[in-house]
């Protein structure tokens, strides 16, 4: 295995999984909520693509508390620090105010996320080698983890990502079936995002209160990159994703922290599941 190959995939997915905490604490609100503009603090969200790009923190947030006028900074010598003054009464002098504001937990870094993004893009390329959909696999792996961090957070899966997410495992995977040396089959793909989304919009039809209609536009980018190496790999990612579900639900309920009836993000657990798909057909391609 090419050890720059795996390197460059680890750093691809270190960066872009940076990039997430900012994006996921913009879209992780209800449906009837405008997309966050401002941090916790007020602030703006500046930066590249009207700030959607950017450091989990933003700029004020992140620079240290400023300090109190009057006393000596860091590397103020002893001897040239003021005097201090003799208290005008006995009264006790009121702390001084710093600018630390304190980060609500939504808007902290997300550790887990770079770390996630990383071992995703070093075990696709590992799996896929020096293929053209590698290129597909390691654009879209970024977005996937994205999707589930804001699942988690709010159960909902954006339009603004996996509809485009569906377009771009088109186009994606359709300029890989034009290279040689690919391992897939486009034509496949397509067909397996319509079985896929087809199959979750069933279910959406006859238990809308168990499936979101986000799951449903999710699984067709999932079944396109889960058809691209065929239709026994496109079953085995689809029911790894009911698997992995079922089992996370299994587990709330015997650590009574869930009931029967206690609704979990399905979104996570389908991409996992498309994960496990993916990589056992790129091993086997």
């Amino acid at each position: 295995m090419d050890a720059a190959l795996l390197a460059l995939a680890a750093v691809w997915g270190a960066v872009t999984g940076l990039l997430i905490p900012r994006a996921a604490y913009r879209f992780a609100v209800e449906p009837d909520e405008p997309w966050r503009t401002a941090c916790p603090a007020s602030h703006p969200l500046t930066g590249p693509a009207r700030g959607w790009l950017g450091p989990a923190r933003c700029a004020p947030c992140a620079a240290p508390a400023a300090r109190v006028p009057g006393t000596p900074g860091p590397g103020t010598p002893a001897s040239e620090a003021p005097a201090p003054q003799a208290p005008a009464s006995e009264a006790p002098a009121p702390e001084p105010q710093t600018t630390d504001t304190p980060t609500p937990p939504a808007y902290a870094p997300t550790t887990l996320a770079p770390l996630v993004t990383a071992l995703a893009c070093v075990a696709l390329a590992a799996a896929t080698g020096a293929r053209p959909e590698l290129v597909g696999w390691l654009a879209l792996a970024p977005v996937t983890v994205l999707l589930a961090v804001v699942d988690r957070r709010v159960h909902r899966l954006p339009d603004p990502l996996t509809l485009p997410l569906a377009a771009a495992a088109v186009l994606l995977l359709g300029g890989a079936a034009l290279l040689p040396g690919h391992a897939g089959s486009w034509t496949s793909g397509l067909l397996g995002g319509l079985a896929l989304g087809g199959f979750y919009l069933l279910l959406f039809l006859i238990n809308p209160n168990g499936m979101g209609f986000g799951d449903v536009k999710l699984a067709l980018a999932l079944g396109v990159a889960l058809g691209w190496y065929g239709w026994t790999v496109l079953f085995v990612g689809g029911f790894a994703g009911f698997l992995f579900g079922a089992a996370y639900g299994l587990a709330l309920v015997l650590l009574r922290r869930a009931g029967r009836r206690t609704g979990i993000p399905f979104g996570p657990f389908m991409i996992a599941g498309a994960l496990t798909g993916v990589l056992l057909g790129a091993l086997a391609g």
